[in-house]
C-alpha cells in the first residue's frame, strides 16, 4: 500500500509531546503500510509543509494521512487536500484531562480542517484514538479500505440535503410560547450593531463573515475598526480607570501581585479600550483578532477583557468570529444570562463525556461555586490576564449560528455539564450530550461546523428551532 503520511503542528503548544504522539502514530502506520512516504518532522510552517506537498504530489497513493500533531489553522490541510489526489485521512490525538495546559488542542484541529474541506467539497475520512490504543490500528486499517467516509461534496447542496441530523424548516411542531420566544429574539436583534476589531486569522474559515448577509438576515450591523484603533484605544485609558478594572479582577480573581505587571497592565487596557470604543461606537457584542498582535504588539491578553465585557452584558468573542458573537447575542436574549463560545476539544466516549473550552474567556457566571476563579496566564503565549475555573454543573444549550458548507443554518443542542474537576487550564467543562459523544463528533465532522459552540445555562432548544424556522433556516440537531 502506497500511503502519504503529513505530521502538523504549531511550536506554541508542547513540541516535545506532540513529537512523542507522532512518532506513536508513525509506529502503528509502518505496521500497517510499510515504507509509507513522507518525513519523520512535525511541519510547523507553510514553507515546509508546501515542500512535502510539492513530494508527494503527482505520486500515486492509496491514501494521504495527516497527523494533527497539534492544533493548526486549516491553510495547509486545505492546500494539500487540493494538491494531492488521493483519499484523505485525518488523524486526531486525545490527551490527559490533568487540570493543566491543553498541551495539542488536535481535535478542535480536524474541527477546523472539517469546517475548510466541506468548503471545497473534499471528501475525508478521519479517526480520534491514541496510538497506543488497541483500537487504533484497527481504525486506521478500516480506514484505509474506503469505510467511514465523510463526503463534504453534500453539504454544498445545502438545506435541500436531508439526513439524521438535520430538520427542514416546519418539519417540527413548535410550541407557542417557544415561538413567540423567537419573535421576542428577531425583534431584540434589529437594529443592533456588532463590533469587530481586525481580520480573522489566516486558515481560520468559521471566522469569515459577509456584512450584507449578516444584516438581511438578523437585521445585525457589523461595525468594523482596525486592531491600531483598539490599541490607541487602550493608550488613552487613565490612570484610576486602569486601578479601577485592576481592583475588579483582584475582587473576582484573587490577588494579581504574581502576573507579570507591564503585562497585565496592558492586559487591563485593553479591556478599557475594548469598552470605550463600544460605548462610542454603540455595540452590543464585539469579536477581536486577539492573537498574535495583542500579545506581540501590545503585550497583554485579550481574553479575560472579553469576558469581563461579556459580564458587563456586551459579549466579547475572540479570533474575530463574528458568527461566533452572533450565536453569544442570540443566547444572551433568549436566556438573559452571558454566554460563553468555547472549543471541542477533547471526547472519551468511554465515559461519554467531552470538554468545552477556551483559553480564558468564560463570563464569571459560569464559575463553579466549589472552586474560587484564580487569575491566569495564556497557554500558549505566557501572558496575562485570564479567567480560570471550571464550568458549573447544571443543564447547557449548545448552539452556533452556522455557515458550514456556505449554507446558514443552525446548530442546536444541549446536555449536562457535569460537576467535575477542571479538566484542562483555562475556562472548561465536562459536559454530557443528550446523545452519545462520538455520535456528536461523527455529526460535528460531517457537517462540517465550525470550531467555536455557545454555550448559556438552562434549556433553548424549542426556542432555537423556532428562530431557526422564522428565519426558514436548516436545523443541525446535536441531541
Amino acid at each position: 500500500m502506497a500511503l502519504g503520511v503529513i505530521a502538523l503542528a504549531r511550536p506554541t503548544f508542547d513540541v516535545d509531546y506532540a513529537e512523542e504522539v507522532a512518532a506513536a502514530a508513525r509506529a502503528v502506520i509502518e505496521d500497517i503500510a510499510p515504507g509509507y512516504v513522507g518525513g519523520q518532522e512535525l511541519l510547523f510552517d507553510a514553507t515546509s509543509t508546501r515542500a512535502a506537498i510539492d513530494d508527494l504530489r503527482g505520486r500515486s497513493l492509496d491514501g494521504l494521512l495527516v497527523l494533527q500533531a497539534t492544533f493548526t489553522d486549516a491553510t495547509m490541510t486545505r492546500e494539500l487536500a487540493t494538491a494531492v489526489d488521493a483519499p484523505l485521512i485525518l488523524w486526531a490525538f486525545p490527551e490527559e484531562r490533568t487540570g493543566g495546559r491543553l498541551r495539542l488542542n488536535s481535535l478542535c484541529g480536524i474541527n477546523l480542517a472539517a469546517h475548510a474541506l466541506g468548503r471545497i467539497g473534499r471528501a475525508f475520512r478521519y479517526m480520534y484514538h491514541h496510538a497506543d490504543d488497541p483500537r487504533a490500528a484497527a481504525e486506521l486499517t478500516r480506514l484505509l479500505q474506503g469505510h467511514g467516509s465523510v463526503d463534504t461534496r453534500l453539504l454544498q447542496r445545502g438545506g435541500s440535503v436531508e439526513s439524521a441530523v438535520r430538520i427542514v424548516p416546519g418539519a417540527v411542531e413548535l410550541s407557542a410560547s417557544a415561538l413567540e420566544a423567537a419573535l421576542q429574539v428577531e425583534e431584540a436583534l434589529d437594529g443592533l450593531t456588532t463590533g469587530l476589531v481586525g481580520d480573522y486569522p489566516d486558515g481560520f474559515d468559521p471566522c469569515r463573515y459577509d456584512a450584507g448577509a449578516v444584516q438581511r438576515l438578523l437585521g445585525v450591523t457589523v461595525d468594523r475598526v482596525e486592531l491600531a484603533d483598539l490599541f490607541a484605544a487602550a493608550d488613552e485609558v487613565g490612570p484610576d480607570a486602569v486601578a479601577e478594572t485592576r481592583e475588579r479582577a483582584a475582587l473576582a480573581l484573587g490577588p494579581l501581585d504574581e502576573l507579570d505587571q507591564e503585562s497585565l497592565e496592558a492586559s487591563l487596557r485593553i479591556y478599557g479600550g475594548l469598552r470605550s470604543l463600544a460605548a462610542r461606537r454603540q455595540w452590543s457584542a464585539v469579536a477581536t483578532r486577539c492573537w498574535p498582535e495583542c500579545f506581540t504588539e501590545y503585550g497583554g491578553a485579550a481574553c479575560a477583557p472579553q469576558a469581563m465585557l461579556t459580564d458587563d452584558g456586551i459579549p466579547g468573542m475572540c479570533e474575530a468570529d463574528v458568527y461566533g458573537n452572533l450565536t453569544s447575542l442570540i443566547l444572551r436574549e433568549l436566556s438573559g444570562d452571558a454566554p460563553f463560545i468555547a472549543d471541542l476539544v477533547d471526547i472519551d466516549e468511554a465515559s461519554d463525556s467531552a470538554v468545552l473550552w477556551h483559553c480564558g474567556l468564560a463570563p464569571l457566571n459560569m464559575a463553579c461555586a466549589d472552586t474560587d476563579p484564580a487569575p491566569t496566564v495564556h497557554s500558549n503565549r505566557g501572558k496575562p490576564l485570564l479567567h480560570e475555573f471550571a464550568l458549573r454543573p447544571g443543564r447547557v444549550t449548545i448552539a452556533r449560528l452556522s455557515q458550514a458548507g456556505d449554507v446558514h443554518k443552525l446548530v442546536v443542542g444541549g446536555g449536562e455539564m457535569l460537576a467535575e474537576p477542571l479538566p484542562f487550564s483555562g475556562t472548561a467543562g465536562t459536559v454530557r450530550f443528550d446523545k452519545p459523544a462520538g455520535d456528536v463528533l461523527a455529526t460535528i465532522m460531517a457537517e462540517g461546523l465550525e470550531h467555536h459552540y455557545g454555550v448559556v445555562y438552562g434549556d433553548y432548544e424549542e426556542e432555537l428551532r423556532a428562530l431557526a424556522a422564522r428565519w426558514s433556516l436548516p436545523v443541525v440537531n446535536l441531541t
